[in-house]
């Protein structure tokens, strides 16, 4: 019964920092526009964003996998 409450004491820490911070972790991703785009999922503690980006395989031009964090637009101490 412990270690559940120390891990739900976690999750709830690591949901407050990220409602003041604004980052969102990565949740998921897909290729677009005939493997060009990268659409990327964050889960921040305000619900689901999602982010395009360019995508290349080499990296020269944009980016070849989505960034793990994101900042998102939408912070709560604004």
């Amino acid at each position: 019964m412990k270690v559940f409450i120390r891990a739900l004491m976690v999750v709830v820490i690591i949901w407050v920092a990220m409602l003041f911070t604004g980052y969102g972790v990565l949740a998921g991703s897909n290729k677009n526009a005939a493997g060009l785009g990268l659409q990327c999922s964050y889960l921040t503690a305000r619900g689901v964003v999602t982010a395009q980006y360019l995508h290349t395989d080499s990296g020269v031009i944009g980016v070849t996998d989505c960034p793990l964090l994101k900042k998102s637009n939408d912070v709560i101490d604004n």
